[in-house]
């Protein structure tokens, strides 16, 4: 991997009054969404969060390390991830985004599959819809995404959380992941949704195994072909692990290594828990890789 794959044209993300112009070489330096899970059952930080003002103190840290989005999420979707009711995510995230919003002028995700969570959010501060199931799970929810302005990111993943790793067969799993985005891009911007506001996510560790997502990011061109911000989110990944033979607690150096390769492949967004580690590391490449020469 000696060099990025650049994509052929910039790709322009614009929601909400923002836009974020992702160009080709010399590039673009990726945006970092920093991750918040008010939840006790997620995979990496479970229970931490949960009280709002933790949740709001730990996102505030994240800003000030770097983070130029805040994800926040009231139901896990690690694998085997039970569902959570509608009223107890609202009463998980919605407290967090009111008091967040008037703290920082960072980018906040509401990481949701449920129309109503994501309306509320949305009316709440929230500039982004992060959708796992890439706006199918409710039928509401891509009426929600075109009454608003917010911006929108698609995730390829089969089935639920809970059962997700029982369907990994793919006869091409990066031809079929880039077929399944096109068609739900198709399918929301007809119902109003401008593809300008839309980014995609490969869905590393959702209905994957370990190759299955070293295949997507080391082809993430082919992904970036729909002409679309990349979204990647290989933090602290059961991958990882099974590459390493490490717990979860000591994924960051694996971490870094793929949020770099994923960089260097083409995506745009780099969905982190370790943010300030994971700055630095891409600082530092870009430094190297395109100012190598200044003092």
């Amino acid at each position: 991997m000696n060099a990025r794959l650049p994509l052929p044209a910039p790709v322009v993300w614009r929601f909400a009054g923002r836009e974020f112009d992702f160009l080709p070489a010399p590039g673009t330096a990726p945006l970092i969404m920093g991750i918040v899970n008010t939840t006790p059952d997620s995979f990496s930080d479970g229970g931490e969060f949960l009280d709002p003002d933790r949740a709001i103190e730990h996102a505030l840290q994240l800003v000030a390390d770097g983070a130029d989005i805040i994800d926040l999420g009231g139901e896990s979707t690690r694998p085997g991830a039970e569902p959570v009711p509608e009223a107890e995510e609202l009463r998980r995230v919605l407290p967090v985004v009111e008091k967040l919003r008037g703290r920082t002028t960072s980018l906040i995700s509401i990481d949701t599959c449920k129309a109503e969570v994501a309306r509320q959010a949305v009316a709440a501060g929230a500039d982004i819809i992060n959708d796992v199931t890439a706006l199918a799970a409710d039928p509401a929810m891509i009426d929600v995404a075109a009454a608003c302005d917010a911006g929108i990111i698609i995730m390829h993943m089969r089935g639920t959380p809970k059962t997700m790793q029982q369907d990994t067969h793919y006869d091409d799993v990066v031809a079929e992941v880039r077929s399944y985005l096109a068609e739900r891009l198709d399918a929301i911007a007809s119902r109003g949704v401008a593809r300008q506001r839309i980014a995609v996510d490969p869905g590393i560790g959702f209905a994957k195994t370990a190759r299955h997502n070293r295949q997507l990011i080391r082809k993430l061109h082919e992904i970036g072909s729909l002409r679309r911000p990349i979204c990647l989110g290989p933090s602290r990944k059961a991958f990882i692990g099974q590459l390493l033979n490490r717990p979860i607690d000591q994924r960051l150096f694996g971490t870094i290594g793929a949020a770099i390769a994923g960089y260097l492949l083409g995506a745009n967004i780099l969905r982190i828990h370790d943010v300030a580690a994971v700055g630095d590391a891409i600082r530092v490449l870009r430094a190297i890789e395109y100012d190598g020469d200044a003092p």
